[in-house]
Formats: C-alpha cells, sequence, structure tokens
C-alpha cells in the first residue's frame, strides 16, 4: 500500500503526540515520586556544649584583648612605570607589629621594614595608616614606627618580663603569617638563652626559643605569657623548607624594654664606648692565654685607658701582650659580643668590674661606662 503525502505527515504527527503524552506522564509520575523517594531529612539537634574549659577560655579571652594592639605592616617601594613613567608604590613585603604606646610608637623587627621606602601600618580595625620611622637597632633586629593617633583609639601592649621565664610555659604568637592577619598561635617555651645573627652579623643573646608556629608573616608580632603580656618579639625560625618546623625565635622583651625607649628618644640605641679594640679572632688563636678578650689598641683618654687596661705594645722586633679580659661584674665573657651585652645593660655614667689576665696574674679593674662611642 503507498501513502500519500498526506497520510505520511498525519502518521508522523500522531506518533510525535503519542511520544510527547507519553513523556509528560513519566515526568509527572518521577515528580510525584521524588518528594518520597530523596525526602531530605531534618536537621539533628544540637547539643549544647556549655561553657568552654578555663583553659581555653583563658586564651580566647587573651586572644580578644590582645588582638587590638596588634598591626599588619606592609613595606612599599617606589617604582616607576614603563610606559607613562610615573612612579608609584607597590608592596614589597609584609610583616607584623604591635602598639607599644598612645603616641602611636609601633614596634616591630628591623628586618621587616629594611628596605621599605614608605611602610603602612593596617590596624585591627581595617583602617590603614601611614607610618614614619623613628629609629632602628639593627644589631638588635628591632625598630620604631609612627602613626598618627588623631582620632585613633589604640591599645598598647601590655609588658611583661622575660628575666623569670621558664622551660615549659604556655605562650601565644599572633601576628599575619603569609598575609593572613590576626592569626593566633600556642606552644611553650622551648629553651631560653639562644643566641640568634642580627642583620649586623652581631649575635643576639637571651633569645626565647618556642614551638607556636611562626610563619613569614610573623616576624615582629608579639610572643605572649598566658597572661596576655609581652615576652618576646618573634624575629626568626630554623626551617629547611621555609615554614614553621616548630623551632622559632623571639627578642626577649626585656631587650626591647630596654631599647625601644632609647629609639624613641634618640633615634637610635644607646652606644657604649669601651675605649679599646680587640686583636683579630685569627691571630687570638694563636695565643696561649685563658679564654677571653685579648686588648689590642687601647685608645688614649679613654674608659679603658683610665681604667688602666693595657694593649698590646711593641718590644725590639716583636710585641708584647697586653691585658685580656676575662668576666664583667663576677660573668665570665669570651668575645666582644657578650661583653657589650653585658655592659649595655648598665646605665650609662656607672662604672663595671674588669676580670682581667696581666702577665700571669689575675686582676680586678674599674672601668667607666660613657655613652656615645662607636659601637665594637
Amino acid at each position: 500500500m503507498v501513502l500519500d503525502q498526506g497520510e505520511m505527515t498525519m502518521r508522523k504527527l500522531a506518533t510525535f503526540l503519542i511520544v510527547l503524552g507519553a513523556g509528560l506522564w513519566v515526568g509527572w509520575c518521577a515528580s510525584q515520586a521524588l518528594p518520597r523517594r530523596y525526602a531530605v531529612a531534618a536537621p539533628r539537634a544540637v547539643t549544647p556544649r556549655g561553657p568552654l574549659p578555663p583553659g581555653e577560655q583563658s586564651v580566647v579571652d587573651r586572644f580578644k584583648e590582645a588582638r587590638s594592639s596588634v598591626v599588619y605592616l606592609t613595606s612599599l617601594a617606589y617604582q616607576q612605570d614603563f610606559f607613562s613613567l610615573d612612579v608609584q608604590t607597590v608592596p614589597t613585603g609584609t610583616g607584623s607589629g604591635f602598639i607599644w604606646d598612645a603616641q602611636g610608637h609601633v614596634v616591630t623587627n628591623y628586618h621587616v621594614i629594611e628596605d621599605a621606602q614608605e611602610v603602612e601600618v593596617a590596624l585591627a580595625d581595617g583602617t590603614r595608616h601611614k607610618a614614619k620611622l623613628v629609629g632602628v637597632a639593627p644589631e638588635k633586629d628591632l625598630a620604631v614606627l609612627q602613626i598618627q593617633t588623631k582620632g585613633l583609639q589604640l591599645r598598647p601592649i601590655p609588658i611583661g618580663s622575660s628575666a623569670d621565664l621558664q622551660v615549659g610555659q604556655s605562650v601565644m604568637a599572633i601576628g599575619n603569617p603569609f598575609g593572613l592577619d590576626q592569626t593566633l598561635t600556642l606552644g611553650v617555651v622551648s629553651a631560653l638563652g639562644r643566641e640568634i645573627q642580627s642583620a649586623t652579623r652581631r649575635r643576639i643573646s637571651g633569645v626565647i626559643q618556642t614551638d607556636a608556629a611562626i610563619n613569614p608573616g610573623n616576624s615582629g608580632g608579639p610572643l605572649l605569657d598566658s597572661a596576655g603580656r609581652l615576652i618576646g618579639v618573634n624575629t626568626a625560625i630554623q626551617s629547611t623548607s621555609g615554614s614553621s618546623a616548630g623551632i622559632g625565635f623571639a627578642v626577649p622583651v626585656d631587650t626591647v624594654n630596654r631599647i625601644v625607649p632609647q629609639l624613641i628618644s634618640r633615634g637610635q640605641s644607646v652606644r657604649v664606648d669601651l675605649g679599646f679594640d680587640p686583636i683579630p679572632d685569627t691571630w687570638a688563636a694563636d695565643v696561649k692565654v685563658p679564654k677571653g678578650i685579648i686588648v689590642g689598641r687601647v685608645r688614649p683618654g679613654g674608659p679603658a685607658d683610665r681604667a688602666g687596661l693595657k694593649g698590646l705594645t711593641r718590644q725590639g722586633r716583636g710585641w708584647l701582650l697586653g691585658d685580656v679580659v676575662l668576666g664583667v661584674n663576677g660573668q665570665p665573657v669570651k668575645d666582644m659580643d657578650k661583653l657589650l651585652d653585658l655592659v649595655e645593660t648598665e646605665p650609662a655614667g656607672s662604672a663595671v668590674t674588669l676580670d682581667v689576665y696581666r702577665q700571669g696574674q689575675r686582676i680586678k679593674l674599674t672601668m667607666p661606662l660613657e655613652a656615645g662611642g662607636t659601637r665594637l
């Protein structure tokens, strides 16, 4: 049987309508079944947890109190646009710091702002402020900035002590690791009396070691005790990857509390003039004398000269060995870094007692301390 064109069209239309109807029927049936087959379960009831344990609540409270004292630092440098030749500021690094006083002074590490041409300070409330450099102490890796305080409610960080710290004490580090602001990490005092090297290659002694996670960006931020008091400034880590390996270091607060007021008032730390130069370490290694600081040149009229300290003197074709400084105020010294650490804790104008080895005998000399000399 041969169908004409009209009959074929009608059959196609009928087939289409049948398929369409079947599809609509299947869809309607599926829609009726969905609520039953895929019913969403009601959320479970929340179990009340009650108050936080005292230890946890204390950490929460200390963080809330301290976070407003911690700032986010962005180091900026001037850069000329290649096409327009306009000079613009570009970020070169970030770090942390904290509010020192109501006058807007901010303390951080020297290495955080070392290469910055401008520094921007972001407070905990999100506001950003240009900071001016007040003073630096590269040998202690400390720096002080200042922001304008008009209209600001600043909360200076509470100051603690590092002299009575004990290994095992709980500590908290707050900072901005990897640009993540207001980050809290917990740990303990892992060790005391560590030494690290500053930007000037002079050793910083008395450093606090902690296992609280410290990462790039934490530098300059506070290390706090369980009472929320500043006990150190996070400054370095020991790691093979560049990230926290559980060995972080902080400049002790007793050093910070001595240096920062000097930076605010003078722009630099007070320099103690000892009035003598030691002989080079390479020479000292060949001299058979007790371990100490071998006096090389004594500057005429200086503190060492007035104390009676003797240096190397020419004798015929050779040299006659002078004094060897073995200790200060009863504490042994083996190099100039240790000697400077001890005398710098004494006020200018006071005096120290030197333990000296001279021609086979041990004697004591009293040396006055003067500020303003060139640091050795």
